[in-house]
C-alpha cells in the first residue's frame, strides 16, 4: 500500500475464497468477521479492496470496469478476480451492510469506467466511446469476416472472367478444354453447399445446447429459492427455542434460589428435564441449519456456474445471429452460381451450334473450290489441245 493510497469505505465481513482445486467449494480466508476496505489510489487513478487479518493480506483486488459483484443470497455475494484467478465472498452481518457495499461497489466501477474511457481518449485521440481493447477486437473480427467474403466474391469474379475469355475465345483458342467454365462453377456450387450445410448443422447445436442451459438455470434458481425460504423458516423456529430456553433457564435460578418445598423440588427437575429437551432440539436444529447451509452453499456454486454459462449462451447467440447471416450469403452465393452455371451451359450449346454451322460452310465452300478447280483444269486441258 503506497502513500497515495487512502481508504474511502469501510465493513465487516467474513472472508471467503473459492477452492481453487474444485472451483465449487469455498474456503474460509478469515477466521472472524474482518475489516473490508475500499481504497482510491490517486496516483494510479485505481481502486482497490483489500483485506487484512493480522499481518496477511486475505484479499488484494483490484477493481476493474469488467468486474460483477453478485448478490447470491441475502447477506452474502461475490465476485470475481482474473488477475488474482479467484474468486471472493463476503458473508455480512445484516443485508443493510451488503446492500451498501454492493452500492458502493457500483460507484467505484462506475468511476474506474470514466477513468479508463478518459485514459483511453487521451492515448488515442478519440471520444472514449469504446475501449482499446474492444475496438481492436472488433476489428479483427470485422477484417476476419471482411476476407473470408472478399475470398468468395474473387473466386466468383475469375470464374466469371474466365468463363467470358472462353466464351468470347471459344472458336479461335481449340487448344483450352470447353467444360472448363463448367467443372469450376459445378465446384464452387458443391463447396458453397457444404459449408452452408455444415453451418446449419452448428447452428441447431448450439439452439439446443442453449435451451439446456436455460432449463438447468431456471430449475436451479427456483431450487435456491425454496431452500432460503426454508432456512429462514428454520431460523425463526431457532430464536423461538432460543427465546424459550432462556425464558426457563431464569426460572430453574429463581426457582434454586427459593430452595423451596418438594412441590418445587419437582417442579424444578421438571423444569430441568424441559430445558434438557429444549437444548437437544436446539442442537438438532442447529445441525439441520449447518446441513441446509452447506445446501445453499452448494446452488449458490451452482448458480454462479450457470451465470458463466449464462455468459457462454450470449456468445452462442451471437455465433448463432453471425451463422445466420453467413448461411444467408452462402445461399444468394449458391443460387448466382447456378444461375451462371446454367448460362454457361447455354453459352455452350450456342458455340457448339455456331461450330457446326461453320463447319457446314467450310465444306460447302471446299466442294465449291473442288468444283471451280475441275473446271480450270479442264478449260486449261482444251486451251492446249486448240
Amino acid at each position: 500500500m503506497n502513500m497515495g493510497e487512502q481508504p474511502i469505505f469501510t465493513t465487516k465481513a467474513h472472508v471467503f475464497q473459492i477452492d481453487p482445486e474444485t472451483k465449487k467449494n469455498w474456503l474460509p480466508a478469515s477466521k472472524q468477521s474482518v475489516s473490508v476496505s475500499y481504497y482510491y489510489d490517486s496516483a494510479r487513478d485505481s481502486y482497490r479492496i483489500i483485506s487484512v487479518e493480522g499481518s496477511k493480506a486475505i484479499i488484494n483486488s483490484t477493481i476493474t470496469p469488467s468486474m460483477t459483484f453478485t448478490k447470491t443470497s441475502q447477506k452474502f455475494g461475490q465476485w470475481s478476480d482474473p488477475r488474482a484467478n479467484t474468486v471472493y465472498g463476503l458473508g455480512f452481518g445484516t443485508e443493510t451492510d451488503l446492500a451498501k457495499f454492493i452500492e458502493k461497489f457500483k460507484e467505484v466501477k462506475e468511476m474506474t469506467r470514466k477513468g479508463s474511457l478518459n485514459r483511453s481518449s487521451e492515448v488515442n485521440g478519440n471520444n472514449g466511446d469504446a475501449s482499446p481493447v474492444t475496438d481492436s477486437i472488433s476489428k479483427e473480427v470485422l477484417h476476419q469476416r471482411t476476407s473470408s467474403l472478399s475470398s468468395l466474391h474473387s473466386e466468383g469474379d475469375s470464374s466469371s472472367l474466365r468463363e467470358r475469355r472462353n466464351s468470347l475465345g471459344g472458336s479461335s483458342t481449340p487448344n483450352l478444354p470447353a467444360n472448363a467454365p463448367e467443372a469450376q462453377l459445378k465446384y464452387e456450387n458443391d463447396r458453397l453447399k457444404l459449408a452452408l450445410a455444415q453451418s446449419s448443422a452448428n447452428a441447431k447445436k448450439w439452439e439446443v445446447e442453449l435451451q439446456t442451459l436455460k432449463n438447468n438455470n431456471a430449475r436451479l434458481t427456483t431450487a435456491l429459492q425454496e431452500s432460503t425460504a426454508n432456512v429462514e423458516e428454520w431460523k425463526k423456529q431457532l430464536a423461538a427455542y432460543k427465546e424459550e430456553s432462556t425464558r426457563l433457564k431464569k426460572k430453574v435460578l429463581e426457582m434454586e434460589k427459593k430452595q423451596g418445598s418438594a412441590d418445587q423440588s419437582s417442579q424444578l427437575q421438571t423444569v430441568q428435564q424441559e430445558v434438557k429437551l429444549l437444548r437437544s432440539q436446539t442442537e438438532l436444529l442447529q445441525q439441520e441449519n449447518a446441513v441446509k447451509q452447506q445446501e445453499i452453499d452448494r446452488l449458490n456454486k451452482r448458480l454462479t456456474d450457470l451465470m458463466t454459462k449464462e455468459t457462454l449462451n450470449s456468445t452462442l447467440q451471437t455465433k448463432l445471429q453471425n451463422m445466420d447471416k453467413e448461411n444467408q450469403n452462402l445461399n444468394v452465393r449458391v443460387k448466382e452460381l447456378e444461375r451462371q452455371q446454367a448460362e454457361s451451359m447455354s453459352q455452350k450449346q450456342k458455340e457448339t451450334q455456331h461450330l457446326v454451322h461453320l463447319h457446314t460452310q467450310l465444306g460447302n465452300k471446299m466442294s465449291d473450290m473442288k468444283i471451280l478447280h475441275e473446271q480450270i483444269i479442264s478449260s486449261l486441258k482444251e486451251d492446249t489441245k486448240s
